[in-house]
């Protein structure tokens, strides 16, 4: 299995991304992805897998996978939008089989390339439309609610800002937490521009730039820094707060979280999710494997072990967290954050990335 995180390929990955967006916006026409199909499927025991997740959280997946049906995976694991890059590099010579990424965007703009088969309704049905891709192309596998953690020592719950343009107040100088490479935060900043168009997202960011706001690699060093009172208020995933809970004790954790106003851009649930790229539309194996991650057993270890929202009916959310259907925002489509390259290329012209 092999990691790749150095920093020339977040350099490449935000070239090759906003070249796949230019050339989207061109009208030129897109690759005619296949279909994948179980009837004229073939096996050989074994495929790659392109994994924008992290290793220690889908390694113990993979291993279970491996040992309940015997196919052995060949993974590389990286951030989701580097992975992206990469397949938009490679097109038809990549290795991939599959593409399991951490966010919404990061498939988009693969399957905006028509670099993924079209999977079977087999798989597709099984989550609900909102959570998964309007054509197929890619299936949601989690979901993943933004919100804002807080300092409770600092903060009193009624204090917490509920929309994210409020973040770019004068009285949270320096005291916002940011992760502008993270895919999930670009994904965000997509849904800003989706919701609220080009500008606004723009005078977003410019004034988070303004206000100092605190950049971070990841969201659990700014989960850590609220937490230790270093900053008031992150934007992060609601699960990194339930992974350190479960650690620490909740009633160990000055950190809190604070869920933004329904239809607000800082209240999107994103999701994970797998697709098939085209050169492997007739492997059996990795179609099973995108089959196992819509399966209850899979399912299960996502809520047991990353505290994400499940998406199939019958495996309840991790207790304590608000029902999906509350914090979705019915303007956004999904599919409209295939625009990955606009928004790395307008965090790059602001300066935060």
């Amino acid at each position: 299995m092999t990691a790749l995180r150095p920093a020339a390929i977040a350099t490449a990955a935000l070239a090759v991304l906003t070249l796949s967006a230019c050339a989207a916006g061109d009208g030129d026409a897109m690759p005619t992805p296949g279909t994948a199909s179980s009837a004229s499927a073939v096996a050989d025991g074994t495929f790659t897998l392109y994994a924008g997740r992290d290793q220690e959280l889908i390694d113990p997946l993979i291993e279970q996978f491996e040992s309940d049906t015997g196919i052995s995976v060949d993974v590389r694991y990286a951030g989701s939008t580097e992975l992206a890059a990469l397949l938009l590099e490679e097109g038809d010579a990549t290795p991939a089989a599959v593409f399991l990424a951490q966010d919404a965007g990061a498939l988009g703009a693969i399957a905006k390339a028509g670099m993924f088969a079209t999977l079977p309704e087999s798989i597709t049905t099984t989550v609900p439309a909102g959570f998964t891709s309007t054509d197929g192309s890619w299936v949601g596998v989690t979901g993943r609610a933004r919100v804002i953690v807080y300092d409770s020592e600092q903060l009193s719950a009624d204090e917490v800002p509920t929309t994210v343009a409020a973040l770019t107040d004068e009285k949270w100088s320096s005291q916002v937490g940011i992760a502008p490479t993270n895919a999930s935060f670009q994904s965000f900043v997509t849904a800003l521009r989706v919701l609220e168009g080009e500008d606004a997202a723009r005078a977003w960011l410019e004034g988070m730039k303004a206000s100092d706001a605190q950049v971070y690699a990841k969201n659990t060093p700014i989960l850590e820094a609220a937490n230790a009172g270093e900053i008031k208020l992150g934007l992060i995933n609601h699960y990194y707060w339930y992974r350190m809970a479960a650690e620490v004790g909740a009633e160990n954790m000055r950190a809190k979280l604070a869920f933004p106003e329904a239809g607000d851009a800082g209240s999107i649930v994103n999701v994970t999710g797998a697709g098939l790229l085209t050169g492997a539309a007739d492997d059996a194996d990795a179609l099973q494997f995108i089959e196992y991650l819509v399966s209850p057993a899979a399912q299960q270890y996502f809520v047991d072990n990353t505290y994400e929202y499940p998406l199939i009916d019958g495996v309840a959310a991790p207790e304590g967290l608000p029902a999906l259907e509350t914090l979705t925002n019915p303007e956004l489509d999904l599919a409209d954050l295939d625009s990955l390259g606009k928004t790395t290329e307008m965090l790059v012209e602001v300066g935060l990335l």
